[in-house]
């Protein structure tokens, strides 16, 4: 079978890595949206609520996105923080991703709100600093304070454009990004402040995710984690993305997350050229069976977890679920099974 003739790029694992230290997670952002509208998952047949699903296949990690006002997407703060509720009474941690818009921030497009829209500099360092502190107090409130927060989604190419956007304005981005985490430790509280995670798309680009956490490193921005997106299809190889993590583990003490990843059941991304995997079930499993080796095994016992990335939508990206047409488990669902349980 295909998914026991998979890669075996790590030949031997680590044992370093502590259960309840790796984040089993994923993004499940749309989740309350698609159950709310009529869509029902089921694992084996039978019918189970999604986040359940997930968390009897060893899932202890949500990832919740969150945009500032959004007009035509349910991620506002009411919306999250019902579903972080939800997650939270099951025992899952939680992964907050800032934005900082009203709509997909990415390294394509970092659109600022549009209630901050015509500020200075000065003042867009203070709303994102206020912004945070008052988002992260309301989620303590409610008693699912996260436990690690993105300050922006995939900012390789910087944050709210055109004031912080890379490489033009390196200064204005990085007191953006100190005014959120300063804003992320003033709305904690007592509390001890939420783990904060860097995030770029840069899974399998050593020189360019070099040049991204050097500059960052020089600016002294103070952070406790990487994020790396990874795609196949747009970020290399498995080879390239085992070769980044390492680089990172070796150079950048901090704990590395594939934050993002994600690939297809279904023929979709690889019609005009060779596949790393089939875009198959089957194929499925074994790319984040493969995936999951290679964090297991980065250096350092830095390689700290694996999220996938919407893996239960009603519509949009579907080929990249971990549901068929019918909202059947797929066996993309299984892969931590072996891991986790006992």
């Amino acid at each position: 079978m295909l998914k026991h003739a998979c890669l075996l790029l790590c030949l031997s694992l680590p044992v370093a890595v502590a259960a309840a230290d790796y984040a089993v997670g994923a993004d499940l952002s749309f989740l309350k949206q698609a159950e709310e509208g009529g869509t029902v998952f089921k694992d084996q047949g039978r019918p189970k609520p999604g986040l359940q699903i997930f968390k009897d296949h060893g899932y202890n990690w949500i990832r919740l996105r969150l945009f500032h006002t959004p007009t035509r997407l349910p991620n506002n703060l009411e919306y999250t923080l019902a579903l972080a509720k939800d997650a939270r009474k099951l025992g899952y941690k939680l992964l907050l991703d800032f934005h900082y818009s009203d709509t997909w921030a990415d390294p394509g497009k970092q659109f600022i709100p549009k209630a901050w829209e015509g500020k200075s500099h000065t003042e867009l360092a203070q709303a994102i600093h206020d912004y945070s502190r008052d988002t992260i107090a309301a989620f303590s409130r409610a008693g699912v304070l996260p436990d690690m927060v993105q300050i922006g989604n995939e900012i390789s190419h910087g944050i709210l454009w055109p004031d912080g956007k890379l490489p033009d304005h390196w200064d204005n981005f990085a007191e953006l990004v100190k005014a959120g985490i300063k804003g992320v430790q003033a709305g904690s509280g007592e509390a001890p402040r939420p783990r904060i995670m860097i995030h770029i798309d840069r899974g399998g680009d050593r020189k360019g995710t070099k040049q991204f956490f050097d500059k960052l490193d020089s600016y002294g921005v103070v952070f406790d984690a990487i994020g790396q997106s990874y795609y196949p299809w747009w970020q290399g190889s498995l080879l390239d993305l085992r070769e980044n993590l390492a680089f990172m583990a070796e150079t950048y003490d901090k704990d590395i997350f594939v934050v993002e990843t994600a690939y297809n059941w279904r023929t979709a991304e690889y019609k005009q050229k060779p596949a790393p995997f089939p875009e198959t079930p089957e194929g499925q499993w074994a790319f984040l069976e493969e995936v999951n080796r290679i964090v297991l095994a980065v250096p350092h016992q830095r390689g700290k977890g694996i999220f996938w990335w919407e893996p239960a939508v009603a519509a949009g990206p579907k080929s990249r679920g971990m549901f068929d047409n019918d909202g059947n488990a797929l066996p993309v669902t299984t892969v931590f099974d072996q891991w986790t349980r006992r």
